[in-house]
């Protein structure tokens, strides 16, 4: 059974089971109501996981008919917006989304992430801070991560430090984080450390042109001239319209 399928299943199964008596129409009670929104917005974020952004749009458009400030629906709008590279619209329905549920801490790390792709970084720091506040967000490693990684941004590296290093401590197995620690602890000198956690990132990560630059770094400083010149060769073939690359040329 298609994923499609399988969700439009549920939407009629909601429907069908919020009928108590007689012919009571489930889309006249509030019950019914809510449960619609909630099966049509499932629908729209099982499209917009498929990619079918247009598609998705359709469920998420009944959601709000049912409901235009619920935060799950233009939540998952402002996903489908950001996919399509309309900003605007996505920063207008995360916001309603915010207007709804304002401490709610996986739409305020989807924003932020949102605003860091716009390099708003100040703003989505912001945001960041306010969703790592709730303890039990069950994805606040990756939080932290994204504080981590903004604090670079605005060129606070010891606050990026302690941000990155508290990610890991709650998820050891963070790929960003792990490479973003590893390059600081290169830029401090701090050789060993980065080459650990450099492992560690190969490891969990495929490589990329950042990694790669670094990995060529890090081979010279412990003079591994084979690695060197492999990942020079990685870098060359895959990436070598980036500024890693121009950055590798200019240190040979």
């Amino acid at each position: 059974m298609t994923l499609r399928a399988a969700l439009l299943m549920v939407l009629v199964s909601t429907l069908a089971g919020c009928v108590s008596t007689g012919n009571v129409n489930p889309m006249e009670t509030g019950k019914g109501r809510d449960e619609a929104r909630q099966a049509y917005v499932q629908l729209g974020l099982g499209y917009l996981q498929q990619g079918l952004t247009e598609r998705a749009k359709i469920p998420l458009k009944k959601a709000l008919e049912l409901d235009s400030g619920d935060a799950d629906a233009n939540a998952a709008l402002a996903l489908v917006f950001q996919t399509e590279l309309e900003p605007e619209l996505a920063t207008e329905h995360y916001r309603k989304a915010l207007a709804a549920r304002p401490n709610d801490a996986r739409i305020l790390n989807n924003y932020g992430s949102f605003l860091y792709k716009q390099k708003q970084y100040k703003e989505a720091a912001a945001l960041f801070q306010k969703a790592a506040a709730d303890n039990l967000y069950p994805e606040r490693s990756r939080v932290f991560e994204n504080l981590g990684v903004t604090a670079l941004m605005l060129g606070e590296r010891e606050e990026a430090r302690q941000q990155l290093e508290k990610a890991l401590r709650l998820n050891r197995q963070q790929p960003r984080a792990l490479l973003a620690l590893a390059q600081l602890s290169y830029e401090d000198k701090h050789y060993v450390p980065a080459r650990d956690l450099y492992t560690r990132y190969k490891q969990l990560s495929e490589q990329n042109a950042r990694s790669l630059l670094l990995g060529i770094r890090l081979a010279n400083v412990f003079d591994d001239r084979n690695k060197a010149a492999s990942y020079g060769l990685q870098l060359k073939r895959l990436y070598p319209g980036t500024p890693e690359y121009q950055q590798y040329l200019s240190e040979q």
